[in-house]
């Protein structure tokens, strides 16, 4: 045989090896490739565009934004990427309600590439904690949905709510200032609440177009992508595009979510009422929900739908791997025996459901396999404790190599305990203190404990690099 055919047989074992080896990429790409799509890569390859890095996604109320985090926090770690993570005086937010400031960040995670803890956006602050090349990127929900979502949730916390007979959401709106207090403790969950987040004006009048059309135009020169909460997997495909990410880092489980039986369905008219009183945000949803689609039109519907498809898929093909060969069963927090795996409860009328994992789940799996798992469902206050820990031991470690002068210039005035001053937040999932040296005294359940550890010892070894 001659040399040449030998050279194409080994050609071509090769390229069936790789095939086989990488089957599932493959066919995302090649049914991309079909519909002449942007490249779906799996793997770096010479002359494709890197992957974007430093983002600052505003996290905002009742929007899948916690699941939205959670990707990621995920993609920072597997990056090892650092990750903007509040103060211990914070809890496991940026001080919210109050406006950021850099003082709010830990300082054994600084520099950052990510933030994405709950604020109220703060632009000249976050150009300066962030890189200058960093992509801004928020979510938005329907108005309607969302402040059901935000009545039910914060009922016993909110004043403008809990004063309300029965708990009515009808009674509410039927007369919203008898019951709205603007200047009230938690009062930016009762109206414009997007806006809020935001850093605007919750309570300028509904008759100052000016204001609000500057606002929506000053959120859209910021913010280079706005996601729509309805449209979740169509906002990622665009996101996908505009960090120039691998389909495999926009994979992700639905968290933070309600029991069908806390949910309440609008009657008629209800809906119209809710933008009336937050009319702010309904400009906001409206504005950014076209955009949305101007730019899925941009890409190429044929396209949108068929990494839609391919998302779909893969998400599934994860959670049956994940959860022994079957879908995932939805628990309230009261049947999860992990507590490192149990999500806040904001009080006994609202029921948040979470997830766990079978108890011989380990049998068989990679350390890496099981950390994906785990951490795809690990609600937000024992992920970010879970992060800080990781960051901080990696900060510790690597402090012994910088000069003063190589010190970041944010680390100076940082101040791990703020001045005393009124919370304004709800009160975090029982010892949910985002301190480095705080540790779950609860022993999970049984199969998982030591996944628990394993990842936890695993995440402090791989930050530490």
């Amino acid at each position: 045989m001659s040399q040449k055919k030998i050279f194409l047989v080994f050609v071509a074992i090769s390229t069936v090896s790789l095939l086989l080896h990488h089957g599932g990429h493959f066919s995302w790409t090649m049914e991309a490739f079909h519909l002449g799509c942007p490249a779906l890569r799996s793997h770096p390859a010479a002359g494709l565009k890197p992957k974007h890095t430093n983002v600052a996604f505003l996290k905002t109320h009742k929007t899948a934004s916690t699941t939205m985090q959670n990707l990621l926090f995920r993609f920072a770690e597997h990056n090892n990427l650092t990750v903007a993570l509040p103060v211990q005086a914070c809890s496991h937010q940026f001080c919210y309600p109050r406006s950021f400031t850099s003082h709010f960040v830990h300082s054994h995670t600084l520099p950052p590439n990510i933030i994405t803890s709950h604020m109220r956006f703060n632009k000249a602050e976050l150009q300066r904690l962030m890189p200058n090349d960093t992509i801004y990127v928020t979510i938005l929900r329907e108005p309607g949905s969302m402040f059901e979502s935000l009545f039910s949730y914060y009922n016993q916390y909110c004043q403008s709510f809990k004063r309300v007979p029965n708990g009515s959401l009808e009674a509410f709106l039927e007369e919203p200032w008898r019951y709205y207090r603007p200047d009230e403790k938690d009062s930016m969950y009762a109206r414009n609440t997007l806006t809020f987040d935001l850093g605007g004006d919750k309570d300028r009048p509904a008759t100052d177009v000016v204001y609000a059309r500057a606002f929506v135009a000053e959120v859209e020169r910021v913010f280079s992508l706005v996601m729509i909460a309805e449209y979740f997997d169509e906002s990622l495909v665009l996101l996908r595009h505009l960090l120039s990410w691998d389909l495999d880092d926009i994979l992700y489980f639905k968290l933070n979510m309600r029991t069908p039986s806390s949910k309440r369905s609008l009657t008629p008219g209800l809906p119209a009422k809710i933008r009336a009183w937050n009319s702010l945000d309904a400009r906001l949803y409206d504005h950014f929900n076209a955009s949305l689609w101007r730019q899925l039109s941009a890409l190429g519907p044929a396209c949108v739908a068929r990494e839609v498809r391919l998302l779909r898929r893969a998400q599934e093909r994860l959670m049956r791997s994940c959860f022994g060969g079957r879908m995932p069963l939805l628990r309230s927090a009261a049947q999860i025996k992990n507590k490192d795996l149990r999500p806040w409860q904001p009080s006994g009328k609202v029921d948040i459901v979470g997830y766990d994992l079978p108890v011989n789940l380990s049998r068989g799996f990679s350390s890496q396999a099981q950390e994906l798992c785990l951490k795809l469902i690990m609600p937000e206050v024992q992920y970010t404790r879970v992060l800080l820990r990781s960051q901080s031991l990696r900060y510790r470690r690597s402090y012994q190599l910088r000069s003063p002068q190589q010190s970041h210039p944010l680390q100076q005035p940082i101040r791990t305990v703020l001045p005393r001053h009124r919370s304004q937040q709800p009160p975090a999932a029982p010892g949910p203190a985002s301190g480095t040296g705080s540790t779950s005294t609860s022993k999970p359940a049984a199969g998982t404990q030591g996944w628990t550890t394993k990842i936890r010892s695993k995440s402090s070894q791989t930050q530490a690099s």
